[in-house]
């Protein structure tokens, strides 16, 4: 079966919440970093009118326009919700989450749970914006790996700001260990939960005294942290089509987390084969008679091969490994590189279901 693999920067804002730059900026952003899609998810609000594609010849990108919905009277904000697909907002709902879930599946759209850690950064005013409510069900995923989130981590006071403001590449080691560890809770509670990967991307201008700088410009954004998607037929250049690739390998789990800055992730794959089936990330493979899980990575990296969240077995410095089971679990991949001085998170593969 042929796959074809597309780049999607996603969870972003424009004025229309608290983001500094315009659909037609984003889409020009998106051209120059080269990625195939993006999805813009403004606060509590849903644009009508930008989704579509944007720019000219094979440098096209395909907007999307989702929304990121959260209860804006409490205090402080938490249970921020990222929908995709509704093609309505469901801001109304805002204050009860398992009900603004249900509401979304309604309209049969996509509910990940955004920057599920975001913590507290006190020397700049900024809340602890993580998600609480983890009674709720039936929503499609997670945002594994949060790029602001992220940011805001690393900030202990202004020195750090100043600091990572002007290099910002050197900020990004991976998804929080407490949302790695809650990913595995879940999975291995049964419940089947996508895992993608978000910038949150406001191009902020800041302020430190004489100092004037934009905080991560779109672009730059685009470059790092990304959703990478697996479709079994190619984009057609016409909006409903290729939406619907979009959202139907988001709904599958045919993704992985890609951190394309220190080099570019396209080209991974984690792949099973069976008696007479195939699987990709996202798919479920009897384990009955043996199953061969293959990974392949664009170039040498370190792996680590995860089963039911532990490790089961690494490869160092390569770009090929494959593994043969008969136990039933829940399999996925973290790739990890050399960037900048540091060992940082690469690559985080959604997994494979062996029943």
């Amino acid at each position: 079966m042929d796959i074809y693999e597309y780049v999607i920067n996603l969870h972003m804002h424009t004025p229309y919440s608290d983001g500094y730059g315009s659909h037609t900026e984003i889409a020009a952003a998106a051209q120059r970093a080269g990625l195939d899609v993006v999805i813009v998810t403004d606060h509590n609000v849903w644009v009508n009118g930008p989704e579509g594609y944007h720019g000219e010849g094979e440098k096209r990108v395909l907007m999307l326009v989702g929304e990121e919905i959260h209860d804006q009277t409490r205090k402080p904000q938490k249970n921020h919700l990222l929908v995709f697909g509704a093609d309505r907002g469901l801001g109304p709902f805002a204050k009860h989450p398992q009900r603004l879930i249900d509401a979304a599946n309604e309209a049969n759209a996509l509910t990940f749970l955004a920057h599920p850690y975001d913590p507290p950064a006190p020397a700049f005013n900024q809340d602890d914006l993580s998600w609480v409510s983890w009674e709720v069900k039936n929503y499609t995923g997670i945002e594994l790996w949060n790029g602001l989130s992220e940011f805001k981590s690393h900030l202990k006071g202004k020195l750090q700001g100043i600091y990572y403001a002007y290099n910002p590449a050197a900020i990004a080691c991976g998804p929080s260990p407490q949302i790695l560890k809650k990913w595995d809770e879940l999975l291995n509670s049964g419940k089947r939960v996508v895992a993608i990967g978000g910038s949150d991307a406001h191009a902020l201008p800041v302020n430190l005294g004489p100092l004037r700088r934009t905080l991560f410009p779109y672009e730059f954004h685009f470059k790092s942290i990304n959703t990478h998607i697996f479709t079994s037929e190619p984009f057609n250049g016409q909006t409903a089509h290729d939406r619907r690739l979009v959202l139907d390998a988001l709904r599958k789990g045919h993704a992985f987390v890609g951190y394309d800055l220190p080099a570019s992730t396209r080209g991974f794959r984690f792949t099973a084969q069976g008696l007479g089936k195939n699987a990709l990330s996202g798919d479920t493979i009897p384990a009955s008679n043996g199953v061969t899980l293959q990974i392949k990575l664009p170039q040498r990296a370190d792996i680590e091969l995860r089963k039911d969240g532990a490790v089961l077995k690494t490869w160092q410095n390569s770009d090929i490994a494959a593994h043969i089971t008969t136990e039933p679990g829940i399999y996925r991949v973290e790739v990890f590189t050399h960037y900048l001085s540091k060992r940082r998170g690469w690559i985080y593969s959604n997994p494979i279901y062996v029943r």
